[in-house]
């Protein structure tokens, strides 16, 4: 699929390249806070059905480019594709979020585990991305998107949503080899799946390690940074003569921002309990950045947003190689109108660090 991108502020930022200004996109700009994905999350009847129905994953997808100028679309699907294809039976229970029918818990749960073939049981994510491509015209480039092999092996383990991780850290410490077993099938699936994802469509790739914080440092490299290197070794990084860039985020890293710098992603995302100038020093300005703006932010006046925004445009300072984003996704009880005061004020405040 070759169709010559309108607006390609975000590869060219991602691969820190000069633009005339910041690009900004909003992780979770597809959902819950948009009365129009309501909507149509009601006629569908369940969650699932929005990410598996690929007419209707390209319509979740594309409306906040509807509302807002932003610079990027994602594809709207779950991290929990994954093992669903591996056949843990994911459902969801209203107020509770995912759970799993089939969680595993021994060495003998993870060695029965089969290898998806992810264009036969996945292969409604492929179709949604082809559509959505077909229907962004080139406007913007896509996204497409995974979780990591450990934030995604923690829903496997505990067999739901966890602050604690009691199961997987038991697991950790009791049969480490068993675990990285499994977080190397996850990522083998992961790498086909996002290979899957770009021969579609996508133009360039996010990495989700929102539970990769909770492990100590030399855990954390064991555990969730050796399996994300894993992928990027394994993804297709041209297509049609372009580059796909890679995006890694672990929410939290603070200093493992330097240790993520070493996989050969072209960005990694930092929440906003790191200021980007730090980020900047910390990752020695070899990557893009991808941040910062705390989500609550936008549960303030129009005022406090913009000087928001100002301020994490200043924290990162001049030069190429920032997109704008929330320090995580957006939240449900955000007010739509608000998120277009922080768009607005990224395309107006943004192009004196390009100059």
């Amino acid at each position: 699929m070759v169709t010559e991108l309108k607006n390609d502020l975000l590869i060219r930022t991602l691969l820190r390249k000069p633009v005339p200004r910041t690009p900004v996109w909003i992780m979770r700009q597809a959902g819950r806070y948009l009365p129009e994905y309501r909507k149509l999350r009601e006629q569908a009847g369940d969650f699932m059905t929005l990410c598996s129905t690929p007419e209707l994953a390209c319509e979740v997808t594309l409306q906040p480019l509807r509302r807002f100028d932003l610079d990027a679309a994602i594809l709207f699907s779950d991290i929990l594709t994954i093992p669903d294809a591996m056949g843990l039976g994911l459902y969801f229970e209203t107020g509770e979020g995912p759970k799993f029918k089939n969680p595993v818990r021994t060495a003998a749960d993870i060695r029965k585990l089969p290898e998806p073939d992810v264009s036969e049981v996945l292969g409604y994510v492929f179709d949604a991305v082809s559509l959505i491509r077909y229907e962004l015209h080139g406007k913007v480039p896509l996204i497409g998107f995974a979780g990591s092999p450990w934030t995604v092996a923690t829903y496997m383990v505990e067999g739901r949503s966890s602050r604690e991780f009691a199961k997987i850290r038991g697991l950790a410490a009791e049969d480490p080899k068993s675990l990285e077993l499994l977080l190397s099938n996850v990522a083998t699936t992961t790498t086909n799946y996002l290979n899957a994802q770009i021969e579609a469509g996508a133009q360039a790739i996010m990495i989700f390690d929102t539970w990769g914080a909770a492990l100590e440092a030399d855990d954390y490299r064991r555990f969730s940074l050796a399996s994300m290197q894993s992928i990027v070794d394994g993804l297709q990084r041209q297509k049609y003569g372009a580059t796909i860039p890679v995006i890694l985020f672990t929410k939290g890293a603070g200093p493992l921002l330097a240790d993520m710098v070493g996989t050969g992603c072209d960005a990694l995302g930092v929440d906003w309990t790191t200021d980007l100038d730090d980020a900047r020093r910390i990752t020695g300005d070899k990557v893009a950045l991808q941040g910062n703006l705390n989500p609550a932010t936008l549960r303030e006046s129009p005022q406090t947003i913009e000087q928001g925004v100002a301020d994490v445009l200043a924290s990162y300072g001049k030069g190429p190689g920032h997109v704008f984003n929330l320090g995580h996704g957006i939240t449900p009880d955000i007010d739509p109108d608000n998120l277009k005061v922080l768009v607005d004020a990224v395309h107006r405040l943004s192009p004196q660090y390009h100059s």
